[in-house]
């Protein structure tokens, strides 16, 4: 086990429990950015990772009985936990329980509010500690699929794969411009705004979706989720960068769908559960969607008989759009600036709202 040497001006360090695998150099680098943090870590009881950002760890990975009651101790001492414990909603009502002085937890997934939902805590636990997720860390690496899901629509990449695997030289047709396009983006928060910058630079209109008519730099125009079926008939494109609530549960569904014009191309990086999948499949068999670009889907991993894998309109990645070497050290860095705030009594970012959990 590690901590911090260094002390404040009251001799008392925030303890923080490493409840996720975090590389011991990005400990050491919350340490430096806050001193009055100690970031209290045993390297042997976290899951190692397999890729970047691997969260959860290697499930291949078990411990032993006394290695368990070794974590289990070490995060029920926490006031502070960095990650819920193996990515677990069981394990984070486990500790919540047992641990009466926790006090902060930050999720390391942009969408943690669903795995503290999942945990099921009572309203009393979810108003004695503050959850966060790493929402916006993501922004970029999501944006940018965003815009070439927009840019392999508006270039017809299946056109382009079928005519080379074919070897068919045809003759020339006509590619659609960003620049002459309305992009409805669903969603202006930390990914939707990184959104509408890059579409900007291409030139595009942007209408964006949100509640409270918040006035974003680049947005020609900002309507309300229940505005949608009107003004879908405008868009060209449509970017989903929206949670998982249940206020946006199927928002892009069959009213929607119906009011869209033919050829309209979809690009999807928030929840797969906003878009209606099997209405979705209606509209690019029909016509109405030319093309999908797909990160996230309703049931994850994708079942093998889902029609995704085999429609010709849409491109399938599996979730793995924001996955990015830097993402750890960004995760690090927020948390050593929040801890900053939380010590100084100033408010945090991305504080999951414990009603519709975003």
């Amino acid at each position: 086990m590690t901590t911090a040497t260094a002390t404040n001006e009251t001799g008392h360090k925030l303890r923080v429990v490493v409840a996720v695998p975090l590389k011991e150099e990005l400990c050491k680098l919350v340490e430096t950015l806050e001193p009055r943090v100690e970031m209290v870590r045993d390297q042997s009881l976290l899951k190692p990772m397999r890729c970047a950002a691997d969260w959860s760890g290697d499930p291949e990975y078990h411990r032993t009985e006394e290695q368990q009651k070794a974590f289990d101790e070490l995060v029920d001492s926490a006031e502070v936990l960095f990650g819920i414990p193996d990515v677990e909603p069981a394990a984070l009502a486990r500790t919540v329980r047992a641990n009466p002085d926790l006090k902060w937890v930050m999720t390391t997934a942009a969408g943690g509010g669903s795995q503290v939902k999942d945990a099921g805590l009572a309203r009393e636990e979810f108003d004695r500690i503050i959850f966060t997720t790493s929402a916006g860390v993501h922004g970029g690496p999501l944006a940018e699929f965003a815009v070439f899901g927009l840019l392999a629509g508006a270039k017809n990449l299946p056109k382009l794969l079928a005519d080379k695997q074919a070897k068919n030289w045809p003759g020339r047709w006509e590619m659609r411009q960003v620049d002459e396009m309305t992009v409805l983006v669903m969603g202006l928060g930390g990914i939707g705004s990184e959104c509408v910058r890059r579409l900007n630079a291409l030139g595009a209109r942007v209408i964006g979706v949100a509640e409270g008519s918040p006035r974003i730099d680049g947005v020609d125009k900002v309507v309300t989720a229940a505005e949608l079926p009107q003004v879908v008939g405008e868009a060209d494109a449509i970017i989903n960068t929206l949670p998982g609530t249940d206020q946006t549960f199927h928002m892009l569904g069959k009213d929607v769908f119906a009011n869209m014009k033919p050829g309209t191309i979809i690009s999807s990086v928030g929840r797969g559960t906003v878009i209606d999948e099997s209405e979705l499949l209606k509209a690019l068999d029909d016509g109405r969607v030319a093309f999908a670009a797909m990160d996230v889907f309703e049931h994850e991993p994708l079942p093998a008989d889902s029609p995704f894998w085999t429609h010709p309109q849409v491109v399938v990645s599996p979730h793995t759009a924001a996955l990015s070497s830097k993402e750890e050290e960004r995760i690090a860095r927020r948390f050593a600036q929040d801890a900053t705030a939380f010590l100084d009594g100033k408010p945090l970012r991305a504080v999951v709202n414990t009603v519709e959990f975003y």
